[in-house]
């Protein structure tokens, strides 16, 4: 039905947003279970994510979030409304510019973090 169309992206970003956010889940579930080995084991993994990978991959999480939860909404209209269906091309590209814009700005706030300002 979509044969590499905005329809078809649209599914595919929406399952890899999907992964993305359930690993940065799992990574955090376990990192603040290390309390329970003490607040050494706590901070040394803390202290970590002040690596500049880690703050990149941020970025990165925020537009991951942002287009998931919004491609979200776009299936809830096209699903609940009967003309959604024919705007999902419009819609698509509207939950493309809103992540994009998003992710824009997180980088704009974390980038000098990485560059070393603060």
């Amino acid at each position: 039905m979509y044969r590499g169309r905005e329809g078809q992206w649209a599914f595919y970003l929406h399952r890899l947003s999907g992964l993305a956010i359930l690993l940065y889940l799992l990574l955090h579930i376990v990192s603040i279970s290390l309390h329970v080995f003490g607040e050494g084991a706590y901070m040394a993994v803390h202290e970590m994510y002040d690596f500049w990978l880690f703050r990149v991959g941020l970025i990165a999480l925020t537009g991951g979030i942002l287009y998931h939860s919004l491609n979200g909404l776009r299936i809830v209209v096209m699903d609940f409304a009967g003309a959604g269906v024919a705007y999902q091309r419009q819609m698509w590209y509207a939950v493309l510019v809103l992540s994009l814009i998003g992710t824009a700005y997180t980088a704009y706030k974390v980038v000098p973090r990485i560059l070393g300002g603060y």
